[in-house]
């Protein structure tokens, strides 16, 4: 049942096969700009400007093709990027680190302490969470790294920063005080300025994403997720926050700045250059153009 479902669904949209064959790299020889056009009639639906391009999911691709600065893939990269954050604003927003590592091999799971989060460098959405090592299945954490090494996360969405990224892979401490994750603040960062907050509860549970603007105010932004009922109360790093993505975003088009706060304390997660790929369909038109008018790009008139 489960597979003719999904042979109706791409006979409905054959656009959509474009998503299933290149997330399994079958697409790779597809240049680029064709495979965006075709990607994006399957995901949003609609056909690609790329030439005048108005929305956010548009402006974003503009940006996969046109806007490649070299340090972008150390950006992605989530052992390279923490030389940066050190630069720009200091050691003390990182998470403390607990072992570098080029291959599965040289992990030493032993000498790991009980909770620690283990992550691959190169991709999205990489990760172990340990919060009891006695409970983890070592061995079937090591056929996921090992997995994850050896894919690539450029193909999918051509997100052009993560080409080149070599895959190692990072331990970090579990910084939070409980047994789930920390709170997960996003910021959209706009020509160097914020403008939204994502946010993100309980993402391994009953996981909720909310938007929020520069002065954490709700929003009525969604895109396929069912928002929170709930409004979050503003943290006391906030204003903070805001400031240090300012400083990360600075001379970028468009950049999400990650971070988790612990008991009002900030800690740097990562940098995305294209939320979602680029590929979300917003539930209202005018969310994606309103968000795409905040890009200023070169083809802007």
């Amino acid at each position: 049942m489960r597979i003719a479902e999904t042979v109706k669904r791409y006979l409905e949209s054959p656009a959509k096969i474009v998503i299933a064959l290149g997330s399994r790299d079958l697409l790779n020889w597809l240049p680029d700009r064709p495979y965006l056009k075709l990607a994006f009639r399957g995901q949003i639906g609609k056909k690609l400007n790329l030439d005048a391009p108005v929305t956010y999911n548009e402006k974003l691709q503009w940006l996969k093709l046109y806007d490649r600065k070299p340090e972008y893939s150390s950006y992605v990269d989530k052992y390279e990027v923490q030389q940066f954050v050190r630069e720009i604003i200091g050691e003390q927003y990182l998470i403390p680190m607990l072992g570098f590592y080029s291959c599965v091999e040289e992990i030493d799971w032993e000498s790991l302490p009980d909770r620690f989060v283990i992550k691959c460098t190169h991709g999205s959405g990489t990760n172990i969470i340990c919060t009891d090592k006695g409970s983890l299945d070592i061995e079937e954490a090591k056929a996921k790294l090992n997995r994850w090494m050896k894919m690539s996360w450029y193909w999918f969405g051509r997100e052009w920063p993560y080409k080149n990224v070599k895959p190692r892979i990072i331990c970090q401490e579990f910084i939070s005080e409980t047994g789930s994750t920390p709170d997960d603040y996003k910021v959209l960062c706009f020509n160097g300025k914020a403008k939204f907050v994502e946010v993100h509860m309980d993402r391994f549970g009953d996981h909720r994403t909310d938007y929020y603007d520069e002065k954490m105010n709700k929003l009525p932004i969604s895109w396929g997720e069912i928002p929170s009922k709930n409004i979050y109360e503003k943290p006391g790093c906030f204003d903070k926050m805001i400031q240090l993505s300012e400083k990360l975003a600075a001379e970028m088009y468009h950049v999400r700045i990650d971070w988790f706060v612990v008991k009002d304390r900030l800690y740097f997660g990562e940098i995305t250059f294209y939320d979602g790929a680029g590929f979300y369909a917003f539930d209202r038109e005018e969310d994606d153009i309103m968000m795409g008018s905040l890009i200023h790009l070169p083809t802007d008139r």
